[in-house]
């Protein structure tokens, strides 16, 4: 008699990119969410022409094609900021952020259901080992706002695991031999770390207590990259870092705002409109702030990100790429190198080694006896990130997994342990 199908999914709400895994025999654990693939992208696009909403990748598509509304990305930053308290406008309307977040999650739910032919009612959501930084009370209030908006859209059991342990279930299912992994989850929100020691014999235990030596993490993943890449080579265009008549350096509030996902939308407000009208009188950078009056006019933040991100992915793999621009400036284009992704990242790459080594003094471990550096997480393709990690453990193999499944087929074993 094959084992039953488990009664619970897991679910990996991510910065960038969402999955949701329902563990069966003989069958992989993700269920496809979007033209028959496993991966959402997390966005909402509202469109205001034919009042509707579109997720994942049919919102992009939607905003791209040039309808007027409102994209949203990075939801998942918003958990334990002071955001989550706010609201944004849609349509001439107050959308609170809190309502935002549950109508992605009630999708992805309504999506799961569709391609399993079942519902759920028991979930294991994926959660950074920390959502906020340096701030337990903010980190606490995020879980309990995820958890309260799982439960809102009709999960009755709701409970968690940090998600690089979610990766490391997927990761031993393969093993024929126990091994010390570094699990190494960079997603697009945080980077996250686990110790443990993985094996077939140790799977078969409930209780993994013992194998967890360590948990560590930081809020540094992918959109980070995409903002200091920005600022660095591409806000410059847009009058970024140019001096004002009376030689001080240009405000960069608008900037940041504009090279940072979750914020994009603060840069088209009319207190926003206003001061870039004051900085216009008393700048220097006339062309260049041309190029940005134009932007925020025809509200294509959005569009000059995923030029950003494209940059970034394609200097993962390639020496340069070229940003064509010409929606800020007839003919304009841009020439990025890796050396300066590498520069303009050194300080983000520095922080994440830096965690790494204080998870191996915690853990009382010495660099050499890690085995394996498991990776796992859209942002850990970046290479020089990928590099210093590994130089942290010179005597670990690395092992790339499913950089956007990994966690979701975890959180699936971990669903079906815990509720059969």
């Amino acid at each position: 008699m094959s084992p039953a199908p488990a009664r619970a999914c897991g679910i990996d709400f991510g910065t960038s990119n969402s999955t949701v895994g329902w563990l069966r025999p003989g069958v992989p654990a993700l269920l496809p969410l979007e033209d028959g693939k496993p991966t959402l992208p997390s966005a909402v696009f509202f469109n205001a022409d034919e009042e509707s909403t579109h997720y994942g990748r049919d919102a992009l598509q939607e905003y791209l094609e040039g309808y007027e509304g409102r994209l949203m990305r990075a939801l998942k930053s918003l958990l334990g900021s002071n955001l989550m308290e706010g609201s944004t406008e849609v349509a001439g309307r107050a959308l609170r952020y809190s309502d935002l977040l549950a109508s992605f999650i009630g999708e992805l739910k309504q999506r799961a259901e569709v391609a399993a032919g079942r519902a759920f009612d028991q979930a294991v959501f994926g959660r950074p080992v920390f959502f906020v930084d340096d701030n337990p009370a903010a980190d606490r209030r995020a879980q309990d706002t995820l958890e309260h908006i799982a439960r809102q859209v009709g999960f009755r059991e709701v409970s968690f695991q940090f998600e690089p342990i979610g990766a490391a279930l997927h990761y031993e299912a393969s093993l024929a031999h126990e091994e010390l992994v570094l699990i190494a989850d960079i997603g697009g929100g945080t980077a996250d770390f686990s110790l443990v020691r993985l094996s077939p014999e140790r799977a078969r235990h409930l209780d993994r207590q013992d194998d967890l030596l360590g948990n560590a993490g930081l809020h540094v993943g992918g959109t980070d990259f995409d903002r200091a890449l920005s600022l660095e080579c591409v806000m410059p265009l847009l009058g970024h870092k140019s001096l004002m008549k009376s030689g001080a350096e240009i405000p960069s509030g608008l900037f940041f705002q504009l090279a940072t996902w979750h914020t994009i939308n603060f840069a088209y407000t009319r207190q926003a409109f206003a001061d870039f009208q004051h900085l216009y009188r008393d700048a220097c950078a006339r062309r260049e702030l041309d190029r940005l009056a134009r932007l925020i006019g025809r509200r294509e933040g959005h569009w000059l990100a995923l030029q950003v991100e494209q940059a970034k992915i394609d200097l993962s793999a390639a020496a340069t790429t070229r940003l064509q621009l010409d929606r800020l400036e007839a003919g304009l284009a841009h020439d990025i190198g890796r050396e300066d992704f590498a520069r303009a990242t050194q300080g983000l790459v520095d922080r994440v080694a830096q965690t790494v080594h204080a998870l191996l003094a915690q853990a009382g471990l010495a660099r050499e006896q890690v085995d394996t550096l498991y990776f796992t997480g859209g942002a850990s393709g970046v290479p020089q990130l990928r590099a210093r990690i590994a130089a942290e453990l010179p005597r670990a193999r690395s092992v790339e997994g499913d950089l956007f499944g990994s966690i979701g087929a975890g959180l699936a074993v971990e669903a079906a342990r815990r509720y059969g």
